[in-house]
This record gives C-alpha cells, sequence and structure tokens, in this order.
C-alpha cells in the first residue's frame, strides 16, 4: 500500500476574478485545516502564462488541478478551456468548473471540454465548505499520475 509520507499535497490554481471569493476560499481552507497550495489569477490569459511558464510566477507543482470561473474578463473560463484543451502539455489538467452560471449553454460547453464537474457557487454555500470537503475527499482518493 501507498504511504502518505510518499503523496504530494495537490495544488489548486484558482482562476477567479472575484476577489471576494477568493478570500473566502482561503478562509474555508484555513477553517478547515487543509493546507493545499493555492495560487489565484484573475482570468484566463493571466492563467495560462503561470501554468505554461511565460512570467515570473510560480507554476503549481503537480499534481494540481484547477477551479475556473466562466464569467472573467479578457478570457472567460470556456475561452481558457478551449485554449487548455488544445495545449499538448496542458489537455489533462483536472478542471473544475466553479461559477454563478447556471445556464445550461455554460454546463454543455464545459462538459464538452471535459471537465470533471461543473459547481454552482451558490450550491456549495458562501463559506465553500462543501467544495473544500469534495476537494480534500478528491486529495484522499484520487491517484495521479
Amino acid at each position: 500500500m501507498e504511504s502518505d509520507l510518499f503523496r504530494s499535497k495537490l495544488s489548486v490554481l484558482v482562476v477567479d476574478d472575484d476577489v471576494v471569493d477568493a478570500k473566502a476560499l482561503r478562509r474555508a481552507f484555513r477553517r478547515r485545516n487543509i493546507d493545499f497550495p493555492l495560487l489565484f489569477e484573475e482570468d484566463g490569459i493571466e492563467a495560462l502564462k503561470r501554468l505554461r511558464g511565460t512570467d515570473d510566477k510560480v507554476r503549481p507543482a503537480r499534481p494540481f488541478l484547477v477551479l475556473l470561473d466562466i464569467n472573467m474578463p479578457r478570457m472567460n473560463g470556456l475561452e481558457f478551456l478551449k485554449e487548455l484543451r488544445a495545449d499538448p502539455e496542458l489537455k489533462k489538467t483536472v478542471v473544475f468548473m466553479l461559477t454563478t452560471s447556471r445556464a445550461e449553454d455554460d454546463k454543455a460547453a464545459a462538459y464538452a471540454q471535459n471537465v470533471a464537474g461543473y459547481i454552482v457557487k451558490s450550491d456549495v454555500g458562501e463559506h465553500f465548505d462543501k467544495l473544500i470537503g469534495l476537494l480534500n475527499c478528491y486529495n484522499d482518493l484520487v491517484r495521479f499520475p
């Protein structure tokens, strides 16, 4: 059986321009004593630069996943997802949509780009506790290459 000593912590890149939600996510991780490395970007363009290592910011350590909002300036979440899936090095990135959009078209477009899940912010609550629990279970149960 694999020892927990040899397992890496899951890194999380949050791509969302809502500063209040970003602060709430940080608080939720602290409140649940989950110390995943958290990185934040405000739009898809900056997130792609970080993931590709074309800026001066730290790339997320593997294993990592992306929490992605849809409604953002410059490059929205669906545009980001399309670009991500077209990139040979990044196309297998695990992405969860985390958005306010309940639109069926948005949900269908996200799943067409192979998201791991579509999560509506209001369904997880203002304190994000359900989401943090989901990510913690995901980290505990899923084995990454």
